[in-house]
């Protein structure tokens, strides 16, 4: 098992990619602390961990808030005695138009995805340096790579988070701490179902997806989960200040595929 033994904060465990992230360290052998606001959600994805066998404690914390972080920080590190790994995948997005975002809408996105990733870290820091050893998997996006529009907060943000991790990595090479991004793709989330839901032609929504992601669907919370433990394990030793891309193939696509069948070219 990759991260038997370890310790693993895991941030917005509680729905999504994080619920995949806490399941696949929990089965690779750590003893996971699923962190999220929302109370109920996130004791029942500790209790599902358990109930499979697996490791798992809930804390409740808003990544936002420097006292709830140290917190939750301190509370891992009384119950387990040391941190092995960071996953700062506590996040929030929206799409709107650039004109019409406020200055809460900014400051609610970049207080939670950049701000919360900068606090978790700042107080895991010195845990870090004591053992002489740690390993931070920051959650991104594909949006670091090409971007939409109607989400400037979110991608502002997340290139902030990239940029955070390059900096730290080459801050901390030689003290035996690793920082590293795992940018998701498309992935089977509440966010996907939206998109369906939101389409006026279900089909035609599905087909833009397949032509735009090359393996043809979405990923699922598992694979996130799997990419992120890899990130996070010895496994990964040698790696550190990476941006892994988890998409598909989507960012490496020129164009979308063609909707319609086309008559091979040649000329001479």
């Amino acid at each position: 098992m990759r991260l038997k033994d370890k310790v693993a904060i895991v941030t917005g465990a509680s729905s999504g990619i994080g619920i995949g992230i806490a399941e696949v360290f929990a089965e690779e052998g750590a003893q996971v602390v699923c962190v999220a606001r929302r109370e109920r959600e996130g004791n029942a994805v500790a209790a599902q961990i358990r109930d499979r066998g697996g490791k798992a404690v809930f804390l409740a914390c808003d990544v936002s808030v420097e006292e709830q972080v140290h917190r939750m920080v301190d509370e891992t590190l009384r119950q387990f005695g040391r941190i092995d790994a960071l996953v700062n995948n506590a996040g929030v997005n929206f799409v709107k138009a650039f004109e019409q975002i406020t200055v809460d809408d900014w400051d609610r996105v970049l207080g939670v995805d950049l701000r919360g990733t900068f606090l978790c870290i700042r107080a895991c820091i010195e845990p870090f340096l004591r053992q002489g050893s740690g390993s931070v998997v920051n959650i991104a996006t594909v949006h670091t790579s090409a971007c939409l529009p109607g989400a400037a907060p979110y991608d502002a943000a997340k290139w902030g988070m990239v940029g955070l991790t390059k900096s730290l990595a080459v801050e901390y090479a030689s003290r035996g701490i690793r920082f590293n991004c795992l940018s998701p793709g498309l992935i089977d989330t509440q966010i996907w179902q939206d998109i369906q839901e939101g389409a006026e032609d279900l089909e035609a929504c599905l087909a833009h997806w397949r032509a735009n992601i090359p393996m043809g669907r979405v990923g699922t919370i598992r694979e996130m989960g799997h990419a992120a433990a890899f990130l996070a394990s010895d496994d990964a030793s040698y790696i550190t200040g990476a941006n892994l891309l988890a998409d598909g193939g989507m960012t490496s696509l020129l164009v979308s595929k063609e909707m319609y069948k086309s008559v091979p070219q040649q000329r001479e």
